[in-house]
């Protein structure tokens, strides 16, 4: 069977991966992205109902220690006082709490909790994205706006659950939230790095650090 294109590379024709809950899920073989089928993207107001259901409190110490995993690796890496957008921040920006407590200025922008539109006219030292690019239908359009809202030499700081290797597809905790449906391995962020011309750091398991470098691609290559 011809699968759809790849939502994040274009490689054409994914091949069948799986079918659970009668959902259909296709692999990339280029960038080993899992995707659900393009036909089957759970409308708004199925994602908002899904939503609701989670609870992602600023006050809970282990929602903190959480995000920890990615906000630690990214201090280290920022100058002080950098400014910063937390882009899927949802309704409570812990995340956002968390980095201004360290100096560091933080805008937010949700498209559901926090539509401003004017954040996205502005390009940032630093972006975090947090438990939000596995909710993304059109990947690649995604990536290339944060690319664009990425000041030279700002980070985008990723934290998603990569698909394992070896995983019981059917019963994985991710796959089962039906808002999740885009799932990453680490050749996926490689490829991104590739076609933005960023750097790539994966500091521990589902925490992606990236890059935009000072110079554009085609300058640097013109450089001795």
């Amino acid at each position: 069977m011809s699968g759809p294109p790849c939502p994040l590379c274009a490689a054409p024709a994914a091949t069948p991966f799986a079918e659970h809950d009668a959902r259909r899920y296709w692999r990339c073989a280029r960038c080993e992205t899992t995707f659900v089928d393009p036909a089957q993207l759970p409308a708004r107001a199925d994602e908002l109902r899904e939503y609701a259901l989670h609870r992602n409190d600023p006050d809970d110490a282990g929602y903190r220690a959480f995000l920890a995993r990615l906000t630690e690796p990214l201090l280290a890496r920022l100058a002080s006082a950098s400014r910063g957008l937390d882009y899927g921040c949802g309704p409570g920006p812990a995340l956002a709490a968390m980095l201004r407590a360290e100096g560091h200025q933080v805008a937010l922008y949700d498209p559901l909790f926090a539509a401003d539109e004017a954040v996205l006219r502005a390009t940032y030292d630093f972006i975090t994205c947090t438990e939000v690019a596995e909710h993304f239908h059109r990947p690649a359009e995604e990536f290339a706006r944060l690319d664009t809202l990425l000041a030279p030499g700002g980070w985008l700081a990723l934290m998603t659950t990569f698909l394992p290797d070896g995983c019981n597809f059917a019963r994985w905790h991710y796959r089962r939230d039906p808002t999740h449906v885009v799932f990453y391995r680490p050749p996926a962020f490689h490829y991104l790095a590739a076609r933005h011309g960023w750097e790539c750091e994966i500091p521990r398991d589902n925490v992606v650090l990236m890059r935009k470098p000072l110079l554009p691609p085609s300058s640097r290559r013109g450089r001795a």
